[in-house]
């Protein structure tokens, strides 16, 4: 089981299942959502995640079409992203995690659109939008959760 939390510990959750395609995004969106260079994400299943408090201070926005971001209104903590076209799962913020989930991003996502101030320094593959096989199902490149 992982445990995971806002900034402000008012939103707090676990998941029961194992984190799935861990990846580094450069996107725009994410940079701008998380204020970082990057942010790394996984697929957990939605059956496998459960808010354990704090859903009250869930605040939600469509970033792009088919992908809902949500964040605390309080402290604007990234959370998951919910795909309404592929309901059996989320993307993770990994960065919430409080618990380690034993992954690593695997990769390099959208590093076509990666902020000019950073140099991706490792020897992960990187590709120019999402790899069609780690899309959220029914969704189609370039698209980010």
């Amino acid at each position: 089981m992982l445990r995971g939390s806002c900034l402000c510990g008012g939103i707090r959750y676990e998941i029961t299942g194992e984190l799935e395609q861990p990846l580094n995004c450069h996107c725009s969106m994410c940079r701008k959502a998380t204020g970082a260079a990057f942010r790394s994400r996984a697929r957990v299943s939605a059956t496998a995640f459960r808010w354990l408090a704090g859903d009250r201070l869930l605040s939600r926005y469509e970033s792009s079409s088919g992908h809902v971001r949500t964040f605390c209104r309080v402290c604007g903590s990234t959370l998951v992203t919910i795909f309404p076209g592929s309901p059996r799962e989320l993307g993770l913020a990994m960065g919430t995690l409080d618990d380690d989930p034993g992954v690593k991003p695997q990769f390099h996502v959208h590093v076509a659109s990666k902020a000019p101030w950073h140099d991706i320094a490792d020897s992960l593959p990187q590709f120019t939008t999402t790899p069609e096989a780690e899309l959220p199902s029914g969704s189609q490149a370039p698209v980010c959760g």
